[in-house]
C-alpha cells in the first residue's frame, strides 16, 4: 500500500486538505479521529489513562477530557512522556490495521505529530505538509476555536517549528490564500500520487 502522511501546524488547515483527498476518492485514515475513539466513554484507552492520572481528567460522561489533559502535559514533561506511552502504540496498531484494510490506490495519514513522532517516516511513502505563515495559523485558531493567542503560541511551541516541518516534507501544500486556491494543488498532487502507487504496485509484483 502506497501512503502518503499529511501533517502540518495547528490551524494550517490539514483537515481542509484532507477532505480534497476524500473528494477524489482517496481513502483517509486520521489519527486524530483514532484518538478520541480510544479515549471517549469506556474505550479502550480510558482505564490506562485513568489509572495513570486519576479521575481529574475525565469528563462526566467518563471520556477524556483533552482540554485537562492538555493542561496536564504542558506543564509536566513526565505526564507527557505517559500520555505518549498509553497512546501511540494504540494508535500506531489501529492506523496500520486501517491503512492495511484501505482498497483504494494509495492511503492519506493525516498525523497532526507525524514529524515530531519520527518513526513515522519508515510508515510513509511521502511526506505532505500543509503550510501557512504563522500569523495565520494563530488568527484561524482564534477565529476557530476562540482561544487566546498565548495560548496558540504554547502549543505552536510544543510542536516542531515550520522549518522543521518543512524540512522534512517531500511535498508542500501553501495554504496561506484563500482556499480556492487548494483544489489545483490538491489535484496535481492526487495525480502524482497515484502514478506513484502504481509504479510501486508494479516493483512489487
Amino acid at each position: 500500500m502506497f501512503i502518503v502522511g499529511l501533517t502540518g501546524g495547528i490551524g494550517s488547515g490539514k483537515s481542509t486538505v484532507a477532505d480534497l483527498f476524500v473528494q477524489r476518492g482517496v481513502a483517509l485514515v486520521d489519527t486524530d479521529a483514532i484518538v478520541h475513539e480510544l479515549t471517549g466513554p469506556g474505550a479502550a484507552a480510558i482505564s490506562a489513562l485513568r489509572a495513570a492520572f486519576g479521575d481529574a481528567i475525565l469528563r462526566a460522561d467518563g471520556g477524556l477530557d483533552r482540554v485537562a489533559m492538555r493542561q496536564r502535559v504542558f506543564s509536566d514533561a513526565a505526564a507527557k512522556s505517559t500520555l505518549e506511552a498509553i497512546l501511540h502504540p494504540m494508535i500506531r496498531a489501529e492506523s496500520a490495521r486501517r491503512c492495511a484494510a484501505a482498497t483504494t490506490p494509495y492511503v492519506l495519514l493525516a498525523v497532526p505529530l507525524l514529524v515530531e513522532a519520527g518513526t513515522y517516516r519508515e510508515r510513509c511513502d511521502r511526506i505532505l505538509v500543509v503550510d501557512c505563515e504563522e500569523a495565520t495559523q494563530v488568527a484561524r485558531v482564534v477565529a476557530r476555536n476562540g482561544m487566546t493567542e498565548a495560548e496558540i503560541r504554547a502549543i505552536m511551541a510544543a510542536q516542531a517549528s515550520r522549518s522543521v516541518r518543512l524540512a522534512a516534507a517531500d511535498d508542500v501544500v501553501d495554504n496561506d490564500g484563500t482556499p480556492e486556491t487548494l483544489p489545483a494543488q490538491i489535484e496535481k498532487l492526487h495525480q502524482t500520487y497515484l502514478q506513484a502507487a502504481l509504479t510501486k504496485v508494479k516493483a512489487n509484483c
